[in-house]
């Protein structure tokens, strides 16, 4: 066998400009299946991170009216009693869930100011201790809450960058009283997210579902959310998982458990995990199609580049009648020359498969400067190329190989 790869390479070699000419085919075709894969799966890798974030792997699980919010400006919706810590406990001991939070929340609060400044559309939330390390939360001035801000309902909050810009712009907030709906907050802390996470944003509704990380923030602890809004509101829960791929699972079965909360069946209450997972492999199938028929495409070069190989082991063999004349005369077998032109064929397939690839990657990365295109380079991919590349050698060297094998000695000698 190495003796045969020895033969191949020397026999390369002494023909570089017919060699290279004949792995041309199947160096284009992997360096065009490279690129494309390695576009396809970086623009699904981008379209993932828009939708779920800089790899923070949360499913939020609200209550919902149909498809819609219930929005509790609308008083509290009969037939959803409060979840229990046992349900809150099964949550959190999923197999798949890495953190669990629960919180209560009202969206466009427009009751929050300092003095004469108020706040427009604010986001207020009820946050059990959870929810910042949950949701990747940062305390960058002052402090987080501590367990005696839950014990003894201490009236405090947490201000997002938005609402000091808005509130304090020239001065530390941290100290200093807010009120909400009449009642005053000391402020203790500012937050930011701990992962700068930037989507891009092509449409209308791109915008309405990153927008709302843009409304200002105050977060006060859950405890003390009856004193300015209603008791025995209904939470919502915001679940970690594990990895991206466990978020569907996690959200189903949250929602499942959270359901056991909602006895009324007459209108449209439930609870609902909001699946950024699917709807990535929902955006990631609409061009499913037009990427298969690509990398089809990008295939037929490396049918073009198999015909190449056969047509050049064809004249090979034409070449070398007489060596294989005089090995078959000298007592070689059928199969050692069979085996010697199969070799040649697959080695010749394999240097353009690796060149190919070593193409692909530049291509990949040509194309992502030039239109600003992300890209992910696919190692199964690569290696299904290189090892597609020798396959092709093997096929298309059959030939050639099975009619220098059959050659007989005494013809092969006389031809000249």
């Amino acid at each position: 066998m190495l003796e045969n790869v020895r033969l191949s390479f020397q026999g390369i070699w002494s023909h570089k400009m017919r060699s290279f000419l004949t792995m041309l085919g199947i160096i284009i075709g992997i360096a065009s299946i490279i690129s494309i894969v390695s576009t396809i799966k970086g623009t699904n890798e981008q379209i993932k991170q828009n939708l779920i974030g800089a790899g923070n792997n949360n499913v939020t699980v609200s209550l919902k009216q149909g498809d819609g919010d219930y929005w509790m400006d609308n008083g509290l919706p009969s037939g959803v009693s409060k979840l229990s810590d046992d349900q809150k406990k099964r949550i959190r001991e999923q197999d798949q869930v890495e953190n669990a939070s629960f919180y209560t929340e009202r969206t466009y609060v427009s009751g929050i100011a300092k003095g004469n400044t108020t706040l427009d559309s604010a986001k207020a939330l009820g946050v059990d201790e959870n929810y910042l390390s949950t949701c990747g939360y940062q305390i960058y001035q002052g402090r987080g809450f501590v367990e005696s801000d839950f014990s003894k309902t201490h009236k405090v909050v947490l201000l997002d960058d938005t609402a000091v810009l808005t509130l304090f712009p020239d001065e530390s907030p941290v100290g200093k009283t807010i009120e909400i709906m009449g009642e005053p907050f000391t402020v203790i802390g500012v937050i930011k997210k701990a992962d700068s996470f930037q989507p891009v944003i092509n449409s209308r509704d791109d915008y309405y579902t990153y927008n709302q990380e843009s409304y200002p923030l105050v977060l006060m602890p859950d405890v003390c959310w009856p004193i300015v809004f209603q008791y025995d509101e209904p939470e919502n829960a915001v679940v970690m998982a594990k990895t991206t791929e466990d978020m569907s699972t996690v959200g189903k079965t949250t929602a499942d458990i959270m359901n056991e909360s909602v006895t009324n069946t007459t209108d449209s209450l439930s609870y609902q995990a909001e699946d950024l997972l699917e709807k990535a492999k929902s955006l990631q199938e609409l061009g499913q199609s037009t990427n298969q028929q690509l990398i089809w495409i990008a295939s037929i070069s490396l049918l073009v580049g198999g015909i190449g190989v056969m047509n050049i082991m064809l004249v090979s063999v034409t070449e070398r009648t007489s060596e294989i004349g005089l090995k078959k005369a000298i007592g070689a077998r059928k199969r050692r020359i069979l085996f010697q032109f199969l070799t040649e064929a697959a080695v010749l397939t394999s240097i353009g498969g690796l060149l190919g690839v070593l193409g692909g990657i530049i291509m990949a990365q040509v194309i992502s400067r030039v239109s600003q295109t992300p890209v992910a380079i696919s190692i199964p991919a690569i290696i299904f190329s290189v090892v597609f590349s020798m396959v092709i050698g093997i096929v298309f060297g059959l030939l050639p190989s099975v009619k220098a094998a059959n050659l007989n000695p005494i013809d092969a000698l006389r031809r000249e």
